[in-house]
């Protein structure tokens, strides 16, 4: 019922990651980015994961020792999805033998992309595929085109109604959070939202280093 993109950029060290599902609020379950790693978990979530893994990542650990810890502390890992990608651009994935056919997962350099009740097998790979592709463009944009070329490829086998978009600087806040909770087409709207923001996102940002010199609004 869920699938997603995780990513490190190899040009500013940014994280992010891109998810959608047939489930209400999937973003604020499921992704969660900091500005020293990024931790996806999903199918039969427990969201105690993502904030283990970035307080994790935040210690130094690399992706394969969080991951490990992550699954030793949480009730029946065989039923989780998790990914995780530390300051390096290493990663980690785990899919346990319970997730939901059709799970499937794809790895790219510096990107995971995890998914389970899938219309096809293909639909990870075909968003690590779309990330790669894109290479000029920024990160959200990447993740994003990597959500849409997951849709293309089938999706999952449900219809979709929920989707998010984060990305992680040097701040500890986001500076991309953008959520769609319920919405027949939730892709498409998320791709609304970020097409709106886009251009805003830097003002923002300088807002918050230097309120006096900043755009006005």
């Amino acid at each position: 019922m869920t699938y997603s993109i995780a990513a490190r950029c190899e040009k500013t060290g940014a994280f992010g990651i891109a998810i959608t599902s047939s489930s209400i609020c999937v973003a604020s379950r499921c992704a969660w980015v900091g500005p020293l790693g990024a931790v996806s978990t999903q199918n039969i979530t427990d969201p105690a994961l993502g904030p283990a893994g970035l307080g994790l990542l935040r210690q130094g650990l690399g992706a394969g020792a969080v991951l490990d810890l992550l699954l030793a502390g949480t009730p029946d890992p065989d039923y989780r999805q998790v990914g995780v990608i530390d300051r390096y651009g290493k990663t980690a994935l785990h899919s346990g033998k319970e997730a939901l056919p059709l799970a499937a997962f794809s790895e790219g350099r510096g990107c995971i992309a995890l998914g389970n009740l899938l219309a096809s097998p293909d639909v990870p790979a075909q968003m690590v595929a779309a990330f790669e592709k894109s290479s000029a463009e920024s990160l959200a944009e990447r993740l994003m085109r990597g959500l849409e070329a997951g849709l293309a490829a089938g999706g999952e086998t449900g219809d979709e109604h929920a989707a998010g978009l984060h990305v992680a600087d040097i701040y500890d806040w986001p500076v991309v959070d953008l959520r769609v909770d319920w919405h027949d087409e939730p892709i498409g709207e998320l791709r609304r939202i970020w097409t709106l923001y886009a251009p805003q996102r830097a003002a923002y940002e300088s807002r918050a280093r230097a309120p006096g010199t900043a755009p006005s609004f």
